[in-house]
């Protein structure tokens, strides 16, 4: 039961839960491969990974390109000779009604949120196959569980995360797979929010929130459990959360 020496990528690292689980893992003894977008936060993110000792490296990624999710997953995969798990962490929220008819923002957000994670399966799969095992991380949400009003989009966005995370446990017996489902923690998310009256609905609604590193330790409890234990679902709420 240990993370140590195990090779993880993340995506969506350079802030929340994907930065928190880097640097949770480092600690634990693996090895991180950590993409994103904003490449600046990933360079100062392993600089500070390097310094206490951890092996870590970093690779511009958008999970929205499927060559680039490719390229990433086979970066991690040939760096370090093979790869022990891939966390599809990358998410946006940028909650409204559907009746403002922000289109453009239900696209992003399946763009994103769905064909992102499909993506990384799909980059990993191939690698899991050769090596015979592997496990694949995804961070969906509490609102995977029930629609709620300005998240009809959203909400279905984490459904099908956890559908298709299910289907692949069931698909492949030497691929663990974990469905991660936080409450409402700390991130950037709800800066995607482009609606006024929802933003400002969601900032109330996140005056009790958990920190990313509660999300990171229970990435971490499913990782570290032995090849044979699979940990198929974590849901993680503040405790005055209803």
């Amino acid at each position: 039961m240990s993370i140590q020496g195990k090779i993880v990528a993340i995506t969506g690292a350079s802030s929340g839960i994907g930065e928190a689980t880097a640097r949770e893992l480092a600690k634990r003894g693996a090895t991180v491969v950590v993409g994103a977008r904003r490449t600046v936060r990933l360079e100062k993110l392993v600089a500070d990974l390097r310094a206490q000792g951890a092996t870590a490296e970093f690779t511009a990624l958008d999970v929205t390109s499927r060559d680039s999710v490719q390229d990433f997953v086979r970066f991690a995969a040939e760096r370090f000779g093979k790869l022990d798990a891939l966390v599809n962490n990358a998410g946006v929220m940028p909650l409204s009604p559907l009746e403002a008819l922000k289109v453009d923002e239900w696209e992003q957000m399946v763009d994103v949120n769905i064909k992102g994670v499909l993506y990384g399966i799909a980059a990993a799969l191939p690698v899991f196959a050769r090596q015979g095992y592997g496990h694949v991380i995804n961070t969906s949400s509490i609102a995977a569980y029930r629609a709620i009003p300005t998240g009809a989009v959203y909400c279905a966005t984490k459904a099908a995360v956890n559908f298709i995370t299910e289907g692949l446990r069931q698909e492949n017996k030497y691929v663990r797979t974990t469905i991660i489902s936080p409450g409402v923690t700390e991130s950037e998310l709800a800066h995607t929010i482009t609606h006024e009256a929802t933003a400002k609905f969601i900032d109330d609604y996140r005056k009790t929130i958990i920190p990313a590193d509660a999300i990171a330790r229970a990435i971490a409890y499913a990782i570290e459990q032995p090849d044979g234990i699979d940990v198929n679902e974590i849901v993680v709420r503040p405790t005055a959360a209803n």
